[in-house]
């Protein structure tokens, strides 16, 4: 088999990737394919780091007439039942899992402590990061960079349920036109909708790569740890 062309990645997967084809909430198989590929990625020996969204269930944007930090805050327990149900699945494939979350819950969860959940990566856990960053007006994509940054992963695996970036929306617009290849600038500058602004930018700073793929396609995640050209790669 292949050799993976990383040690230790961090997958970033969006709230409506968990929904399948329904949309809205949790999709039992969806959520159980992508368990299947995260350990199949972990018995290659990749440590696994997981940031999940809450699209699924809530955004803070959704609370029109919301205080902000009202709705973001619910918006970051979207991602904590998100991750509890990732966990569930990938403990029923007999795969070790942490969760660990950015507001305390110590009932469900661990508290977030970098030390701490990089020794779970070393032991060949995989660790589920939720709720954030634990502050408002910070999203998931922020999360994932700031959380890639701490552990030190070699790339961010942004897996969407489109199959890279492209230059408008492709479910309007037929003739939008996907990227292979982009800099952190060229994201920045033509206003894609890959990252928000401060994610690309703390990715920028710190130079973490950035592989945008489409989670719907089976051993997606397997086939860019391998270093399969799919989907858009952003770096420097």
């Amino acid at each position: 088999m292949t050799k993976p062309i990383y040690k230790r990645v961090l997958l970033k997967i969006s709230g409506e990737a968990l929904a399948g084809k329904q949309g809205f909430g949790l999709d039992t198989d969806t959520i159980n394919n992508i368990a299947k590929e995260i350990k199949d990625v972990r018995a290659m020996g990749v440590e696994v780091a997981v940031v999940v969204g809450g699209g699924n269930f809530w955004r803070g944007r959704s609370g029109e007439g919301m205080d902000r930090t009202t709705a973001d805050y619910m918006g970051m327990l979207a991602t904590v039942i998100n991750g509890l149900a990732l966990q569930d699945a990938l403990e029923n494939l007999d795969v070790m899992t942490r969760v660990q979350t950015a507001i305390e819950m110590r009932q469900i969860a661990e508290p977030y402590i970098r030390r701490r959940a990089i020794r779970h990566l070393e032991k060949g856990r995989v660790i589920i990061f939720a709720a954030g960053t634990g502050n408002p007006y910070f999203s998931t994509d922020t999360t994932a960079a700031l959380r890639a940054a701490e552990i030190e992963a070699e790339v961010i695996l942004l897996a969407k349920k489109v199959d890279g970036v492209y230059d408008s929306d492709p479910n309007t617009n037929p003739e939008a036109k996907k990227f292979n290849q982009l800099t952190y600038l060229d994201v920045l500058k033509l206003g894609l909708k890959v990252m928000d602004s401060t994610a690309t930018s703390l990715c920028m700073d710190n130079r973490i790569p950035i592989k945008v793929f489409g989670i719907d396609e089976p051993q997606n995640i397997t086939r860019v740890v391998l270093g399969d050209s799919i989907g858009t790669y952003i770096n420097s």
